[in-house]
């Protein structure tokens, strides 16, 4: 039986999770406080037991202030099993709004999701580059619906996102390829703008107002400070992987036919600005 560890039960992990266990993979995971059935962090006895039988393991842990989390306190147990690393494509910083594919260098504005995205490949992982990630409970049509969605008159600004089924299913292909960088995204970059509207006239909702970059927080304006397309040929070829939501408007269709969208103290915790 192939069994996984993840390191980080989140989100876009417990989504990759539920794909493999389909399949027939046995998979655990840490969490910093062990809640829900899954191993506690700190937990170094049943981290490395469970290290030790697994085949892969999957880290989703953002780098913190101090670096990568899995890396400082379990390197020495990644030898062996396949590794795979989500990473973010904010490694590549600014574009100007051109394309950006896995042979850009890496320049991104966080030095530590920089360093680790370098670490993680140096030990042979597949290293899983994402764009936005939105899906059911955490996506524009629950922004909108809570009132929490805005617009921002920046012209020419465009960012990459992609569907977390499209992610759990990429993982689930590179598992077994080459290790490298894979960026997993759509086919159709966007302005935020864009995505925002089409999301409030599925709901039948006018759109939400404009506001000034000025009064964003810190994190957003850094956000906004990027521009960027990110390609995805690589892991099409590679991994024989094709997106089952090429556009926002498939997915954002998707989940207007198949879902509620959450209240906001319903909606899973936002994902790290890093990881976005």
């Amino acid at each position: 039986m192939s069994r996984l560890l993840i390191f980080g039960l989140g989100y876009t992990s417990r989504a990759i999770a539920a794909r493999l266990e389909t399949r027939g993979w046995r998979v655990v995971g840490t969490t910093r406080d062990g809640r829900g059935g899954s191993i506690a962090f700190a937990d170094r006895d049943r981290v490395r037991f469970e290290a030790g039988q697994a085949t892969a393991i999957l880290s989703s842990v953002p780098p913190d202030g101090e670096g990568d989390p899995v890396l400082t306190n379990y390197r020495e147990l990644l030898a062996g099993p396949t590794l795979a690393y989500l990473s973010s494509t904010g490694v590549y910083g600014d574009a100007g709004g051109g394309w950006v594919d896995e042979s850009t260098p890496i320049a991104g504005r966080r030095a530590n999701r920089n360093a680790a995205d370098r670490a993680w490949l140096d030990l042979g992982a597949r290293v899983f580059r994402l764009p936005g990630i939105y899906g059911p409970g955490r996506s524009p049509l629950d922004r909108v619906a809570a009132g929490e969605a805005h617009r921002v008159d920046c012209p020419g600004q465009v960012f990459s996102r992609v569907h977390v089924a499209d992610v759990a299913k990429g993982v689930t292909y590179g598992l077994s390829a080459e290790p490298g960088s894979y960026n997993l995204s759509d086919d159709l970059p966007a302005s935020q703008n864009a995505v925002v509207e089409y999301a409030a006239r599925l709901l039948g909702v006018a759109p939400p107002p404009f506001v000034a970059i000025e009064t964003l927080s810190p994190m957003a304006r850094a956000f906004y400070g990027e521009n960027r397309r990110v390609a995805n040929g690589k892991a099409k070829r590679m991994l024989g992987w094709q997106p089952d939501y090429p556009d926002y408007r498939f997915g954002l269709r998707a989940l207007s036919a198949t879902t509620s969208p959450a209240s906001a103290s319903a909606a899973p915790a936002p994902a790290s600005g890093d990881q976005r």
